[in-house]
């Protein structure tokens, strides 16, 4: 089986990689000319050089039965949100139109957690939940959200496509230090104060393998939740700090304090360094975001790798490529 994969020069898609090689499939990765490719070090694989902005279907994909669609811009904290509706809406349209277009016999999207909206009152959300948030509040989820609305579209005109949605992504492999900050952060002691919410949290190869388990076992159209352990962000700190031998924050910041003035400001009064974030991104970060992926873990046969033991190759992996140093 030969597949095409986007998005490989990032994280997910590096790891998505690094699981096709484990079993034996031919891999072709669509990126740029001037991708930088330190995430697939060490791993085989045909390059084909194109960018999913281009409307054109590629000559990348013949001869590939299954498409892995990774690209995508996760932007949280970063300006330019109208570069990232573009790849991730009109880069996904462009791919599934070439997908079904060239006959594919698999397409696999990957989504995010995100596009399912945000939980009300502590709500654990699953496949079903559809999106419930103005779009100012959460652009990249919100993104993330017209995109599957682009593949769904592509299945009702005949494009066999999955869709899975991972939650918090950790382990190797992070070259841009996306989900890996905050363990970073954590080491390094720059987290002044903890918030309240919550989150969910899963290995990076167990998402990889989540991927291929969709390509062989997903229903067309159906999306799959990729997830382990939700814990408050109280408990991950705590685990992370455990874990690497860290101290964690004593100081909870409270949600009156974020609501009533500017939380950046009130978080920057008790840490020497500055803080990359904004108070919207701050505000957002004390919800809870709990999700059931039971779903995937019954159809799919998602592995669920202990956080503990993720947290800790995670380290190992931030140790051996010098990041600890940086």
């Amino acid at each position: 089986m030969r597949a095409l994969v986007t998005g490989a020069t990032g994280f997910v898609g590096a790891n998505v990689v690094a699981a096709l090689n484990q079993a034996g499939w031919a891999v072709r990765v669509l990126h740029r000319p001037q991708s930088r490719l330190t995430a697939l070090a060490g791993l085989h694989y045909e390059s084909a050089l194109g960018d999913v902005l281009d409307p054109v279907a590629h000559p990348a994909l013949h001869g590939c039965q299954v498409v892995f669609h990774a690209a995508g811009v996760a932007d949280y904290w970063r300006t330019d949100q109208r570069h990232m509706y573009r790849v991730n809406v009109d880069g996904t349209r462009n791919v599934m139109a070439a997908a079904r277009q060239a006959g594919v016999e698999r397409v696999v999207h990957t989504s995010s957690a995100a596009a399912l909206g945000i939980p009300d009152n502590g709500q654990v959300l699953d496949e079903t939940h559809n999106w419930n948030v103005p779009p100012a509040r959460f652009p990249y989820g919100h993104s993330k959200h017209l995109a599957e609305q682009v593949v769904q579209a592509e299945v009702a005109r005949g494009l066999p496509a999955v869709i899975v949605n991972p939650t918090v992504v950790l382990g190797p492999r992070d070259v841009n230090l996306g989900s890996v900050t905050l363990i970073l952060a954590l080491y390094k002691r720059r987290v002044p104060v903890l918030l309240p919410g919550g989150l969910n949290a899963i290995g990076a190869a167990d998402v990889a393998a989540g991927h291929l388990l969709a390509a062989e076992r997903g229903r067309v159209g159906e999306r799959y939740l990729l997830g382990c352990e939700n814990l408050t962000t109280a408990e991950f700190a705590r685990l992370v700090g455990e874990t690497i031998g860290a101290p964690t924050p004593r100081v909870m910041l409270p949600r009156t304090v974020i609501a009533r003035q500017p939380a950046v400001g009130v978080a920057g009064r008790l840490s020497p360094w500055p803080l990359p974030v904004t108070d919207a991104l701050i505000r957002l970060s004390t919800e809870t975001f709990y999700f059931d992926a039971s779903k995937a873990r019954t159809v799919l046969g998602l592995p669920q790798t202990p956080l503990r033991q993720v947290v800790r190759e995670t380290f190992d992996w931030l140790q051996s490529g010098g990041y600890l140093d940086r």
